[in-house]
């Protein structure tokens, strides 16, 4: 950049400075909400609303597995019928006969 270029940038600069009013400042806030002070090695103090919000989506969230267990249940115990235990022969239980031994 040139001297000529440096100069004018200067000038520009001091110009805006200069033109009238006060500056406008402005202040960015990233949620808009209160944050909470962290405290080194404390537990964060839950408020009343937030304790409220995970009881009643930790219950729906359990009605929901609840609700689909008791009329779907196939979806966790499986589309087969479930073996009678009792019809197994010895061998196929790995049970060596009596007379071995």
């Amino acid at each position: 950049m040139s001297s000529f270029g440096r100069a004018l940038g200067i000038i520009r600069t001091g110009t805006q400075l200069f033109r009238g009013g006060p500056q406008r400042i402005t202040t960015r806030k990233a949620s808009g909400g209160l944050h909470d002070e962290l405290q080194y090695r404390q537990p964060p103090q839950i408020t009343k609303s937030q304790k409220f919000k995970s009881e009643f989506l930790g219950g729906l969230m359990w009605f929901w597995i609840l609700w689909h267990f008791w009329h779907n249940p196939d979806a966790v115990l499986g589309h087969f019928p479930w073996p009678n235990a009792s019809e197994w022969t010895d061998e196929e239980l790995g049970i060596p006969p009596d007379d071995e031994e």
